[in-house]
């Protein structure tokens, strides 16, 4: 039997993980039960902290921990699902095709950035959507330092005021300082056409998040969209011209195109609809997991979001669940009632939240202890000794906070 799992995000290893867990407490053996994981390269990109300097470093090796709970790893991208041969269609970086055949398949491709057709968002747009954007914007902004100050090079703009454009804004007045010259005073914009910042947070941490970029010097203009880019600025939808030599796209996502080739129904984000145990809706054999996932965390009507705290439990209920199938013993209805969010806001520190309705917990400094902790030790995988590695992937236990 084979267990495919594709994706190498954090919902790919946890589901790697689980899978793998689960056949060791089966006594099932490694032969008995092939467990693949599909990914162009054996490393997880540590994708929440792609809006921090020295993007190159933000990635973590997967290949030992693979290893040492005997998960074979498939270097390529999987371009094609045939879902009633049960196949799955993978081109390696030299462009050489073929077939892997699968008894389950987990989708675990996570999400990419939504770039609407803006006249010159594709030629001069920025992003940290993924690890080559956010080097790309790295070197781009070391090169900056190397012309003579003005308006335009001293100034970024940055579209969308959700969770990523915040923090890609509160952190960037301190990464110019130290790229440029710490006496350099940026100029750092937020441009959202909606009528508040961090729309989606709610009003109890609202206020602490507007009076920190307040703080570092962050300015906002809602109720205004991006019209069109060229290579030195940006015109707003209300008429404004910015001069920019820097514009981040930070606003949407989508789930990763692979979802379309599934014959199955999503959402708008294109994530597919799956049942309690995260099996996609009327295609036997296939799950999806984290931003690839439409899927219920309560009986209440929340739903998990495209973060990487749902991508990691979703990830381990998926791949125990489809491994369960396969071993005939019973599955687990994923659920994730506990809820939190913690915001970086640069110097002015950081906010934790709790629950759905986002009550604050902490602010500023402890919040900020908080959120370097989850940035360089909670996210990052287990460490590649067996016991361990199998031990981490509970699916009763992931980012049970």
């Amino acid at each position: 039997m084979r267990l495919v799992i594709v994706g190498a995000g954090f919902a790919g290893m946890y589901a790697a993980l689980s899978a793998a867990r689960l056949r060791d407490i089966e006594d099932v053996s490694p032969e008995e039960l092939e467990i693949a994981l599909v990914a162009p390269q054996p490393m997880l990109v540590i994708r929440p902290r792609l809006y921090e300097p020295k993007p190159e470093t933000l990635t973590a090796p997967l290949k030992e921990v693979l290893d040492a709970v005997n998960v074979v790893y498939v270097q390529g991208s999987v371009e094609a699902v045939d879902t009633k041969a049960r196949a799955v269609d993978v081109v390696n970086a030299k462009g050489e095709r073929k077939s892997l055949s699968y008894h389950r398949l987990v989708i675990a491709t996570g999400s990419r950035l939504f770039r609407p057709n803006i006249p010159g968002l594709a030629e001069h747009g920025f992003s940290v959507d993924n690890l080559d954007d956010a080097i790309a914007l790295d070197r781009h902004l070391h090169k900056l330092a190397t012309m003579p100050a003005s308006k335009a090079r001293d100034t970024v703009v940055i579209a969308g005021a959700g969770l990523t454009g915040i923090e890609a804004a509160t952190e960037m007045p301190s990464r110019l300082r130290t790229i440029f010259d710490k006496n350099t005073k940026p100029r750092v914009i937020i441009v959202d056409r909606s009528p508040a910042v961090a729309p989606d947070m709610g009003e109890y941490p609202r206020p602490f998040i507007e009076d920190a970029l307040r703080t570092v010097g962050v300015e906002t203009r809602l109720n205004a969209g991006v019209a069109s880019l060229d290579k030195s600025g940006v015109s707003l939808s209300t008429g404004e011209r910015i001069e920019a030599a820097t514009v981040i796209w930070a606003a949407g996502f989508r789930a990763n195109p692979l979802t379309t080739k599934i014959p199955a129904a999503r959402d708008n984000f294109d994530r597919l609809l799956v049942d309690k145990c995260l099996r996609v809706l009327s295609v036997p054999g296939v799950f999806a997991t984290g931003d690839a996932a439409r899927a219920a965390c309560d009986d209440i009507g929340n739903y998990a979001l495209m973060s990487c705290q749902h991508a990691t439990r979703m990830g381990a209920f998926a791949g125990n669940n489809a491994a369960a199938e396969l071993l005939d013993v019973p599955t687990r209805c994923y659920h994730q009632k506990a809820y939190v969010t913690c915001l970086d806001l640069g110097e002015a520190g950081a906010i934790f939240t709790r629950g759905w309705d986002r009550k604050v917990e902490m602010v500023g400094e402890s919040a900020k202890k908080t959120k370097q902790e989850i940035n360089t030790v909670w996210i990052y995988p287990p460490k590649a000794e067996r016991a361990a590695a199998l031990a981490s992937a509970d699916p009763e236990r992931v980012t049970d906070l």
